[in-house]
């Protein structure tokens, strides 16, 4: 099983799109394995977009990381990275397809709603920075054997 995280922005948050959003991964079969809300302080908002602290937008990103608070979830499942990049769409909100988070509630590219791990790496870094250990579950996945076959359980 594969573990991805998934930030819930502070657009979202501000929108009431939080259900609606936990809603996708779970109805596709994927397991909440740790969930929290924060607010990001300047520290790991620098850390979590260390890559763009030098380009021009970077003051924007980081006044609107800093909003309102995000809510973190860790998420496990086959191919969990993958799917949960299909289901949160595309970063360009305008352009993402409908059915997708972005694609039904974004317009922007910055401001488009969620914040996925984009390779086992990236995520075992961001699992470690928003959970501590004794954040992340392990338990019994009721429906595991009615969304998985029994070769991926």
């Amino acid at each position: 099983m594969e573990k991805t995280v998934v930030l819930v922005k502070p657009d979202a948050v501000q929108r009431g799109l939080i259900g609606e959003i936990l809603h996708r991964f779970e109805r596709k079969g994927l397991q909440v394995i740790g969930m929290k809300m924060l607010r990001l302080s300047d520290l790991k908002v620098e850390e979590h977009y260390a890559h763009h602290k030098d380009k021009p937008f970077f003051g924007g990103l980081k006044e609107f990381m800093q909003a309102a608070p995000i809510v973190a979830i860790a998420i496990e499942g086959t191919d969990a990275i993958e799917a949960v990049r299909i289901i949160v769409g595309p970063t360009k909100g305008r352009v993402a397809p409908a059915g997708s988070i972005r694609g039904d509630f974004a317009m922007s590219v910055q401001e488009n709603l969620v914040h996925a791990s984009d390779a086992p790496e990236t995520a075992a870094a961001e699992i470690e920075r928003f959970f501590a250990q004794d954040e992340i579950f392990a338990y019994e996945h009721a429906p595991r054997p009615w969304v998985y076959a029994a070769d991926e359980r």
